[in-house]
């Protein structure tokens, strides 16, 4: 089976739920536009920090390895008024332009209050300019083999929903972890170029169910166990523009 792009996603606030898009307009050494474009700062990152400074550690943020809580959010972005609106159980809790300063306050209110038995001081939601809030300091594309996700179904004896592994881009049509060797090949897909700069190591945020919330599996220990390794997928580099859309093939290239 020749091998496709089955999904699109980008996650406009760091640790909050993924929106899926039809296609996308990528730019060489850029991430996934909007993607981790907002984040929520702890306490301890002094005002200003992260969006002055450029990228921090996932560790400056409230983030699922640490707060599952986030898993009860959905969220809505729009690119045109930068409107974001929160929802928990279906219902809307917030929202605000958080591209400006008076939006983000609005929503770091609910945030603060939402997140209020995580831990002292007020959290606030932060706009990163010109870079990403991803976990990679480099601005990476993330890709997950679906045919990977299935085998680690295998081991694990029950279904693991592919979002829990928060990737940019999903295919299938390879061979389970055939993915894992492509470090240092270029990739055509759609109608842009990448190059597979390595794999990703997981961490225990992939162990909250992103439909419950709920902290229910242990995918790092498996895929040690299984595997006798933690990784899932693999970051790319964007080398030259194009457009991508779910369907879209994917080739491996020298």
């Amino acid at each position: 089976m020749p091998m496709s792009v089955q999904a699109i996603y980008r996650y406009p606030v760091k640790g909050l739920s993924a929106e899926g898009l039809p296609q996308v307009a990528l730019t060489p050494d850029r991430a996934l536009p909007q993607d981790r474009r907002f984040a929520v700062a702890r306490a301890a990152v002094r005002p200003g920090g992260p969006a002055q400074e450029g990228w921090q550690p996932k560790s400056a943020f409230y983030q699922l390895q640490r707060d599952e809580r986030l898993a009860q959010l959905r969220v809505a972005f729009d690119d045109q008024t930068d409107r974001l609106v929160l929802f928990r159980h279906g219902r809307q809790v917030a929202q605000g332009k958080a591209g400006d300063p008076l939006g983000r306050t609005l929503l770091t209110q609910f945030l603060t209050a939402f997140l209020a038995a995580a831990g002292p001081g007020a959290p606030r939601l932060v706009e990163a300019r010109g870079f990403a809030y991803t976990d990679a300091p480099d601005p990476l594309i993330s890709l997950a083999n679906l045919a990977s996700i299935a085998d680690l179904e295998r081991v694990v004896g029950r279904p693991v929903e592919p979002l829990r592994f928060r990737a940019n881009l999903y295919f299938e049509g390879a061979p389970a972890w055939e993915e894992l060797k492509w470090t240092g090949h270029r990739l055509k897909i759609g109608g842009a170029t990448f190059k597979v700069v390595d794999a990703i190591e997981r961490c225990a945020a992939t162990n909250v169910d992103p439909e419950s919330a709920e902290r229910d599996l242990n995918l790092p220990l498996a895929l040690q166990r299984g595997f006798g390794h933690c990784q899932m997928g693999v970051y790319l580099r964007v080398l030259e523009a194009g457009q991508v859309a779910t369907g879209d093939s994917l080739e491996v290239m020298a």
